[in-house]
């Protein structure tokens, strides 16, 4: 009798109820999860908070669209997600506390249990959970246990793994939940980081050399990441009533030595150099015996690794060669700025109904982006419910920062006040009245990767009334020509700033800022790109024909002696016009018109033009030592009242003081 053809990967994918998420698919095994379903079906959508590792969503190109921002650890924001998705399938590989260098102990809890709990507490009955459990959860007892065998974990990592099993079998048997945990024994293969063992190992082997090495007898059970895959799949279509909320080990059942792997790949890559065993420190829980039994997986889930150690690193070596391993995902992997933080900071004043949709056009042009965000929101004591609609959003997404003052300093020290906050690789100044479009930002963006340290929107265009968009222009160009620094025409405070020229701005001592002019002034490589600055959306501007003047005073005095030198020409032009306007006189009186009256009209025009001159003269002095004035006094450039990132609030000066300190620090 025929046995039947075993069915292939993407014929199961294709099978799975959908759409279908991925947790911390900008992760190892998560990237080749989500890979490997994208390639099948396009209703699969990677979350992803931990972008330190989304360097592999960039180099998979995966569409915006399908890549989602969600903080686990926000149950608001697992709602929000699960409310515009409608997952059917949902696969969490989300973790934290693996690695060695993952050492925050409360974070290892809050993302591998609270994290849990807040998607489980978001699923239904008729959706499929399927969790990324550890063969570290039985620590201690590590040799081949059963999955009814007792853990005894040895970490802090393991410790909650085991949590968050009990979590899903409690969900399973309490919410009739379809949930499995699957227990990942030591996965490899493309995509996992390049400073773990085996792709250390081929990436030297394929060069002829071996790594440095921990102790020969240490072992570990090796799956293929292709076999990993296959059973998260698997597990999502074969779970039921009978078998959800139980634990599966992922495991080929094979106890591979240090020894034992290094003899297998110097055979497939034909090296005939030795190791040099115990050149790298064993890590705490490292085992001798470390290997598991997937007795159970293969009865009830019909799963069973197929791949041999030889011919997963050979397939290994072969996805290093063909991703361009050196040249292109070393250094994605290497280099922050693949993924930097852009910290925009909006200052808000009357601003309340555009704050929101503020927040989802920023957010949604970050996703597109592929980069992480760190949006702050200064609320200048604005008058309206601007802190009741920042509480909603900061408590929907950690990544938001709320600020507020203690009166309205305006909108050159809420800046001032954001920036010294903001802890992005570059920050993105913005009024609060979304006249700065959001969707601006990757055109700057682009600019900054190219190496400019500073991009300023240009205004090429204003929607507003044509003798006002006029003399708009006047004034920058007028300004330009006075001012003794090249001061760029038409641009605002709308730009993207790099972190080095922020900490000059922040660290400049005057209090009178103008942040454009110095921003100017502080130099480095600088450019703009031309936008249309669209009309307020919501309410009336703040700005009026009094206002505005005072700005253009602002800006004058800050970055121009034009005024005093203009003082100076009329004081020598004025003096010789009196010259000879007296040689005029005594002309006039006895040559040319004799009967010429003594001009008492002619006194009061000079002395009242005179008199205006020499007070018009006053006055331009009185304005910059006012400046001279202001600058003495040392005051604060402003005052916070009040600090929100996330749930977590800070109110008094102490709290505030020491959150800046530590946000300096980064």
């Amino acid at each position: 009798m025929n046995q039947s053809a075993p069915i292939l990967l993407p014929e199961k994918i294709a099978r799975l109820q959908g759409p279908i998420v991925v947790f911390g698919a900008s992760g190892f095994i998560g990237a080749n999860l989500f890979e490997q379903l994208f390639r099948v079906r396009k209703d699969v959508f990677a979350l992803t908070h931990d972008a330190t590792k989304a360097w592999r969503l960039k180099l998979l190109d995966v569409p915006a669209e399908n890549i989602v921002h969600c903080d686990i650890l926000s149950n608001t924001s697992v709602q929000d997600v699960f409310g515009k998705i409608k997952p059917k399938t949902i696969f969490n590989l989300a973790a934290y506390g693996a690695y060695s260098k993952q050492k925050n102990v409360g974070l290892t809890y809050e993302t591998n249990v609270l994290g849990t709990v807040n998607i489980l507490e978001n699923c239904s009955t008729d959706m499929v959970y399927i969790h990324a459990g550890s063969s570290s959860e039985y620590g201690f007892n590590c040799t081949a246990p059963k999955e009814t065998d007792p853990v005894e974990p040895n970490s802090h990592y393991a410790v909650s793994k085991v949590s968050a099993a009990y979590t899903l079998d409690y969900y399973a048997k309490v919410h009739n939940l379809n949930t499995l945990n699957l227990r990942l024994y030591s996965i490899y293969g493309g995509w996992e980081e390049p400073d773990r063992l085996i792709p250390r190992l081929i990436e030297e082997a394929r060069q002829s050399k071996l790594p440095p090495l921990v102790s020969p007898d240490i072992s570990r059970d090796f799956v293929y990441v292709d076999d990993c895959v296959d059973a998260f799949v698997q597990a999502a279509l074969r779970v039921n009533k009978a078998i959800s909320g139980r634990s599966y080990n992922i495991a080929t059942g094979q106890k591979t030595t240090m020894r034992e792997l290094v003899d297998e790949a110097r055979q497939t890559f034909g090296l005939k150099l030795e190791p040099v065993w115990g050149s790298m420190n064993n890590r705490n829980w490292d085992l001798a015996d470390w290997y598991g039994d997937p007795t159970a997986a293969e009865a009830d889930l019909g799963w069973k690794a197929s791949t041999t150690l030889s011919d997963g690193l050979r397939q290994t070596a072969d996805w290093q060669i063909s991703h361009d391993y050196e040249s292109r995902v070393i250094p994605a992997f290497n280099t922050p700025t693949l993924n930097p933080v852009i910290s925009p900071i909006i200052a808000c004043y009357k601003d309340a109904q555009a704050i929101p949709f503020m927040y989802e056009r920023l957010v949604k042009t970050f996703n597109e982006m592929k980069v992480r965000y760190e949006i702050i929101f200064v609320n200048d004591n604005s008058p309206d419910n601007t802190d009741e609609v920042l509480d909603v959003i900061c408590a929907k997404d950690p990544n938001v920062i709320a600020i507020k003052h203690s009166r309205n300093f305006g909108s050159q020290s809420a800046f001032l006040s954001g920036m010294e906050i903001a802890t992005g690789d570059s920050v993105v100044l913005m009024d609060g009245d979304l006249q700065d479009p959001p969707e601006v930002i990757p055109k700057f963006y682009e600019k900054w990767q190219q190496g400019f340290d500073v991009v300023y929107g240009v205004r090429v265009q204003r929607e507003m009334a044509p003798h006002v968009h006029f003399f708009y222009k006047q004034f920058y160009r007028l300004f330009r020509k006075t001012a003794y620094i090249n001061i760029p025409v038409d641009a605002g405070d709308f730009s993207m700033i790099d972190r080095k020229v922020v900490r000059e701005l922040v660290n400049l001592p005057e209090t009178e800022q103008f942040l454009r002019g110095l921003r100017a002034w502080v130099g480095f490589k600088q450019t703009g790109v031309d936008y249309v600055r669209p009309e307020r959306m919501f309410g009336v501007s703040t700005n009026n024909w009094t206002k505005n003047i005072w700005w253009a005073k602002k800006a004058i005095f800050s970055f121009s002696f034009a005024p005093l030198e203009l003082m100076t020409y009329a004081g020598f032009v004025l003096t010789g016009l009196s010259v000879l306007g007296i040689l005029w006189q005594i002309l006039a009186k006895f040559v040319f018109f004799p009967e010429t009256p003594a001009g008492i009209s002619t006194v009061i025009i000079l002395v009242m033009f005179f008199g205006g001159i020499n007070l018009l003269g006053i006055s331009f002095l009185g304005e910059y030592i006012s400046k001279i004035f202001e600058e003495t006094k040392k005051r604060p450039k402003f005052i916070r009242t009040m600090v929100r990132k996330g749930q977590r609030v800070y109110k008094t000066a102490a709290e505030i003081s020491t959150l800046v300190e530590q946000r300096k620090s980064k």
